[in-house]
């Protein structure tokens, strides 16, 4: 009966440390995590802006160049 309740003991502690310690290694790891993918979210939206910004300027030249000039008409 001693023996069953050291067990039973020991288990119950050795769960409790394996969650307390999961659970700081979880937390820790979050918040590099997410710095990293707001980062890459940020480069993201950079280059979709800058591919819009670029197609939208090459746009108003070639639109620009096939139009007439204004008062001709």
């Amino acid at each position: 009966m001693i023996v069953l309740v050291a067990v039973l003991t020991g288990i119950l502690a050795g769960g409790a440390v394996c969650v307390r310690y999961l659970r700081r290694e979880i937390a820790g790891d979050i918040g590099p995590r997410l710095r990293r993918m707001q980062l890459q979210l940020d480069n993201l939206e950079a280059e979709i802006q800058l591919a819009i910004t670029t197609q939208l300027a090459q746009l108003s030249r070639h639109l620009g160049k096939d139009s007439p000039p204004p008062g001709d008409g």
